[in-house]
């Protein structure tokens, strides 16, 4: 009965009703599209990284230092092809694989087509250290590795814009710089990373090749290294022998820096989970000043509904409407109120999250959970702000609102 007359008496102004809810739906909308798109995020981040490879650890050498100027992370000379061979030789206790990358801008030229493409040097196991299958043809083998055969793999970009879309290029001679390649396989396509960078504008040569043919350096020095661990439960313990070793190798003192840097898939997904997960309160901060707001326009709309309805308190209250009835009347107007606007702020939330995932091409998580929570906040919400109104109402004295004009 209680609620019926409250529902009644939010019905006698709509538009009153509908402005004074607009607050809490703005709120509501607010925290579910943040939460959907920043749960979205991470889960396309924390994707994007797992693709990188099978318990991954990369090593980078030192950056080369001009002056007081530190340059890109894997473009000093301190780290060598040896000393990939000698982490898998040592440590194959510990690691299934290691791939080192050495990595060289090209023009590649396929009769009268041709594309600025990256090339890189890498292991006859890469495709296994980053889960990256081989769409047509195959991979080069440890025999062409050893003898430094010419032959390459194409990323999708590259066999696109140098090949079209329906001929298949394996079998084929491309030239790589002023070098003929043959051509054994297509990678499968891998898309842009969440920086951008699109990873299929690639081609793939056994790193003895690119070193000895396309860097043309004795050193051997590569870019960076790629090693799998036989499980991550042993992260620490191959971090800590990797270092050792290549320690050794560069014949470190004690007081002396590493001259390389590590990075493992766990390290890089609590550092994106931490960023995504700040950006993602300080977000829902700002949409939980718009609910602040919200409630306090219930509370003020409510203050007004009571004055306006005084003569009607002090009749209920004579013909037998206890306080505590008057008071939960208000209450339950104030509820409706924010209640309605959570559940119109839910969907809006839930579309508006959309609607930006289709525009921006992001993936969006909406938690069932996530939404329950703000469909009962906002109820919450109603009570807390309406409880004040609905307390000066109830204790209205019932002669004097008789005679209030």
């Amino acid at each position: 009965m209680i609620l019926k007359v409250s529902v009644l008496a939010i019905l006698r102004n709509k538009m009153r009703s509908f402005l004074t809810c607009i607050g809490i739906i703005v709120g509501i909308a607010a925290v579910i599209s943040v939460l959907a798109i920043g749960k979205g995020a991470s889960t396309m981040m924390v994707k994007e990284i797992s693709s990188m490879g099978n318990n991954l650890v990369m090593i980078w050498p030192e950056r080369n230092r001009r002056g007081e100027v530190r340059t890109g992370m894997g473009s000093g000379q301190t780290m060598t092809a040896d000393d990939a061979e000698a982490i898998k030789r040592e440590l194959g206790h510990l690691v299934s694989s290691v791939s080192p990358t050495i990595n060289v801008s090209c023009q590649l030229i396929r009769d009268n087509r041709n594309w600025n493409g990256r090339v890189s040097g890498v292991s006859y196991d890469f495709p296994e250290i980053r889960n990256w299958d081989v769409s047509s043809g195959r991979f080069f083998e440890e025999h062409e590795q050893r003898s430094c055969a010419r032959v390459c793999v194409l990323g999708n970009t590259v066999k696109v814009n140098l090949y079209g879309d329906d001929e298949d290029p394996v079998g084929t001679i491309l030239r790589i710089g002023a070098m003929p390649f043959r051509v054994i396989g297509v990678l499968s396509p891998k898309g842009a990373t969440g920086w951008g960078q699109d990873q299929d504008d690639i081609v793939m040569t056994p790193y003895t090749t690119a070193g000895r043919v396309l860097q043309r350096s004795r050193f051997r020095a590569i870019n960076m290294m790629n090693v799998s661990l036989i499980s991550m439960d042993d992260l620490d313990e191959a971090k800590r022998e990797i270092t050792a070793l290549l320690r050794q190798r560069h014949k470190l003192a004690d007081y002396q820096d590493n001259d390389f840097d590590t990075r493992d898939t766990t390290e890089i997904m609590n550092t994106i989970g931490s960023v995504t997960g700040l950006m993602t309160v300080l977000l829902t901060a700002v949409a939980a000043i718009s609910l602040l707001v919200g409630g306090i326009g219930i509370m003020n709309i409510m203050l007004v509904s009571v004055t306006e309805r005084i003569k009607e308190i002090g009749l209920r209250m004579a013909i037998g409407a206890t306080p505590a009835a008057i008071l939960w009347q208000f209450i339950l107007e104030a509820m409706v109120l924010s209640t309605v606007g959570g559940a119109v702020g839910v969907a809006a939330g839930v579309g508006v999250a959309h609607a930006i995932g289709e525009l921006q091409h992001w993936p969006i998580v909406v938690e069932t959970s996530s939404a329950a929570w703000s469909f009962v906040f906002s109820s919450f919400v109603g009570m807390f702000f309406g409880f004040y109104p609905a307390y000066r109402a109830s204790k209205l004295n019932p002669i004097d609102c008789l005679r209030y004009e």
